[in-house]
């Protein structure tokens, strides 16, 4: 839907990718009022549906794997709620380390996950194989088995499944139609200005993703991330390859592999990532325009090719990438952002912003609606960066951020 928008609403949600959506169908449903969702794309068609889909229960504090948890069991029951379907995999997945420094991190990640109820269990080489027989045993060091991650075969779906449940509780999704300004006074937030037309509006929520930050500053507002491509590759089938197995997370190279299409995708973190601000690039930039560089995933894919050997078997089917927003601490930016009341913000997916969706929405809706969430999450509000750091810090706290997603205590990721 593009073109005419309304005049007024009681919530203008900027941007129609995971976040937006997620926040969208929850604000309907905790009655929210008239609910409008903005985007200069069409709607679901940015970095979202690129993602990889992985949702993970091991995280690295208590607060993380509680929202873990809470997104497990809303995408589990979402379907069920909101008769839109959604297939999910329930495969579980594999911690895996093949040196004894990333072993010994595995073990206390497991040590203390278990201390915040995750149920997971230490195995032996020998099982890792059992369990995901795509994986060869020679190399690992350590493995944990955890039984309730899950992954999304199509990111899409999820994506197509928020838009169908808001639009039941009568959202409007507009795509086509940038915000170009955000109207304030006298500090509080009035309204958007799109080509369209104006939308007078008192709560604005900024989930424009690699935009969030471009966003904010048209209320005078500084929302501090960094835009950083990511990619991942599926291959073509591979022959016993059932959607059932386990993800698998090779954590020294920071490489993810799933079965994906009859294949197998594989993603990872490169140790030097490209930090790309659409600010700078063409008013027509999108996720279609950031370069993608497959010598990235191929010196990724070597390093784990001895212990996913059919990674080499066989082509790739498909190449896709788009950009996270990390922040300076890789924590969630989100909740109501200081100087200008009414605005609102959900971003800093910091890797994970897909498989946080589910509770980052419903939360940050409650918060909202009815003046607190139900989990707090205050100490992922943008209030927390009370100091602006320079443009060269933030990057480069970001950039750290990124190549030590598995490595949060600072091991180096080998070369």
């Amino acid at each position: 839907m593009g073109g005419r928008v309304p005049s007024q609403a009681d919530v203008v949600v900027i941007g129609a990718g995971a976040f937006g959506l997620s926040t969208a169908y929850f604000l309907a449903r905790e009655g929210a009022g008239r609910v409008v969702v903005l985007d200069r794309y069409a709607p679901r068609s940015q970095t979202s549906p690129r993602a990889a889909g992985l949702f993970k229960l091991i995280q690295g504090d208590e607060l993380r794997t509680r929202l873990a948890r809470l997104a497990i069991d809303t995408v589990l029951g979402f379907s069920e709620e909101t008769g839109a379907p959604l297939p999910v995999e329930r495969s579980g997945s594999l911690l895996i380390a093949r040196t004894e420094a990333h072993a010994a991190l595995i073990l206390r990640e497991a040590e203390q996950s278990r201390r915040w109820g995750v149920e997971l269990e230490l195995v032996a080489a020998t099982e890792v194989c059992r369990l995901a027989p795509y994986v060869e045993p020679d190399e690992i060091r350590a493995a944990c088995w955890i039984p309730g991650d899950v992954y999304i075969e199509e990111p899409a779906s999820l994506l197509e499944a928020y838009q169908e449940g808001a639009a039941k509780r009568g959202a409007a999704v507009c795509g086509h139609v940038p915000v170009t300004g955000i109207r304030v006074r006298a500090g509080e937030v009035a309204g958007v200005v799109t080509p369209s037309g104006k939308i007078a509006a008192p709560v604005v929520v900024d989930a424009a993703g690699a935009w969030a930050r471009e966003v904010g500053r048209l209320a005078g507002a500084e929302v501090p991330i960094v835009p950083m491509r990511h990619q991942l590759y599926i291959t073509d089938p591979v022959l016993g390859m059932q959607p059932s197995y386990p993800i698998a997370r090779i954590i020294d190279v920071a490489v993810y592999v799933r079965p994906a299409r009859g294949g197998i995708m594989l993603g990872g973190f490169e140790s030097d990532p490209l930090p790309l601000d659409p600010a700078g690039r063409d008013e027509s930039f999108s996720m279609d325009d950031v370069p993608l560089d497959f010598a990235v995933l191929e010196r990724l894919t070597g390093q784990v090719e001895r212990t996913v050997p059919d990674l080499r078997r066989v082509g790739v089917q498909e190449h896709r990438g788009g950009l996270f927003t990390m922040t300076a601490d890789g924590l969630f930016l989100v909740g109501p952002v200081p100087g200008v009341r009414g605005l609102w913000t959900l971003t800093g997916c910091n890797g994970s912003g897909f498989s946080f969706s589910p509770a980052l929405g419903r939360l940050l809706a409650e918060w909202i609606v009815h003046g607190e969430p139900s989990l707090d999450i205050r100490a992922l509000s943008p209030g927390r960066f009370s100091r602006q750091l320079s443009e060269d810090d933030l990057v480069a706290a970001a950039v750290w951020q990124y190549t030590h997603y598995y490595s949060p205590e600072g091991l180096e990721l080998e070369a």
